[in-house]
């Protein structure tokens, strides 16, 4: 069960792919969410939550690797790049140390639709989704997380000028699963500290 990939993931190993500005900031926020229970794994092995930031122009991104949700503090090899994705073909081509995580589908789907957004976190908060849930933009409870269904369920919440003002997806078919984004890291943390704080 750990560490499930569900598309299609065109991997090329290499070393490191982060720059360390890059890792500072991901790895502050992302040590922040993993503290707070919002990113790990489940008692069987599952794990939960990933975090992503785009590299520049274009939709390629940096996000965590497969498999490392229960990895108390990460380090740069647990960073993949994705260099380009195909929603329709539900493919993925990534480099890095290691395979990119599940839900890369989904948050390539995110940059797709904004190029102003810049960052990506994806949480568990059992509390929150049950608040949220059908109140704010929410996936298709039969898009089950990391496929190419959601992804595209994605695109469709996009066509709604009310996910680009509340910044936040909760996804139906992921129970506990939230996803904020923004123009930065600290803009995606944002709303979402302030809905944990309501």
């Amino acid at each position: 069960m750990n560490g499930l990939v569900k598309f299609n993931c065109h991997w090329t190993q290499t070393g490191p792919v982060i720059s360390d500005e890059q890792f500072e900031i991901i790895n502050y926020w992302r040590e922040v969410l993993y503290n707070m229970d919002l990113i790990g794994a489940y008692e069987n092995g599952v794990g939960f939550g990933n975090i992503s930031m785009r590299t520049g122009p274009g939709n390629q991104f940096i996000i965590t690797g497969s498999s490392t949700g229960e990895i108390p503090e990460l380090e740069p090899e647990h960073y993949v790049k994705v260099v380009s994705f195909n929603i329709d073909e539900n493919a993925v081509q990534c480099i890095g140390p290691l395979k990119a995580s599940s839900e890369s589908l989904t948050h390539a789907a995110i940059y797709m639709s904004d190029p102003d957004i810049n960052a990506v976190v994806h949480v568990h908060d059992i509390d929150l989704w049950n608040e949220l849930i059908h109140k704010a933009p929410t996936t298709n409870p039969g898009m089950d997380y990391g496929t190419m269904g959601l992804a595209k369920d994605i695109l469709r919440l996009f066509k709604e000028p009310e996910v680009y003002e509340k910044r936040i997806i909760i996804m139906a078919g992921d129970r506990a699963g939230i996803l904020t984004f923004g123009h930065d890291m600290d803009e995606a943390i944002n709303v979402l500290m302030q809905h944990l704080k309501k």
